[in-house]
């Protein structure tokens, strides 16, 4: 019951934003008890099922120069440090914490903003971290999106390229795992018919009703929550 509870609450978030599953899903499984290689064996194939719908319903506003940098330099990195981690995942939520509230706050203080803008001016390197920090923690997610609503897009475009850059991550993470020798427990599929049946009804009743500025307010809300919860989360470990 608790996975499913997770499942519901991650894929709401997900059909919103394009990502959610892995993000929130990751940290609250392991907190349960669950071990890493079992939680993406749970979460992948539903962030998969979501964001693949997503792609396909809204493919032609994908960002492909983002989607470029994702395919190209991104993966090899989440391939290389998902292989070394395979065993054991390394916490990096507060860094990652800092980084999403820095985000968060950066429209509100300038020196933050010129801050930002100037480390995504180092396209590679981000690009090269993210895969990194995905490897490793199933998190990279949060530089995925912080990355890209700073983009001056609309929200569906935003969504999808977020959504088809989030597929690839999760697709290389499957075919690294199935290199380990680990079995599935087919049951999991079950979780992926909860996620496409919560993203029509999210995605219909409302991401729809959502004005671009409200979109934009309740992302920036939503990247500040997210960090300030990995702080606790890791403030409680201790």
């Amino acid at each position: 019951m608790e996975v499913f509870l997770v499942v519901v609450a991650t894929a709401i978030i997900q059909s919103l934003f394009g990502v959610g599953v892995l993000l929130f899903g990751t940290p609250i499984l392991l907190l349960l008890g669950y071990p890493f290689t079992e939680v993406l064996l749970i979460l992948l194939p539903v962030s998969i099922s979501i964001n693949g719908l997503q792609v396909i319903y809204f493919y032609r506003f994908i960002d492909m120069h983002i989607f470029r940098n994702i395919l190209f330099i991104t993966t090899p990195f989440i391939v290389i440090s998902l292989y070394f981690v395979s065993k054991n995942a390394i916490n990096m939520d507060i860094l990652i914490a800092l980084f999403l509230i820095f985000i968060a706050l950066k429209g509100s203080i300038n020196v933050l903003d010129v801050a930002f803008n100037k480390l995504l001016s180092y396209n590679k390197f981000f690009f090269i971290l993210m895969g990194i920090i995905h490897g490793m923690t199933n998190l990279g997610g949060a530089l995925l999106t912080a990355r890209v609503f700073c983009e001056n897009i609309d929200k569906s475009k935003k969504r999808v390229t977020v959504a088809v850059s989030y597929m690839t991550f999760a697709l290389f993470q499957i075919i690294t795992i199935s290199s380990f020798n680990v079995q599935y427990n087919f049951f999991n599929l079950w979780y992926v018919v909860v996620g496409i049946f919560v993203y029509f009804f999210t995605s219909r009743i409302i991401f729809s009703s959502i004005s671009e500025d409200k979109y934009k307010d309740i992302f920036t809300l939503f990247l500040a929550v997210l960090g300030i919860l990995l702080l606790v989360k890791r403030m409680i470990s201790w």
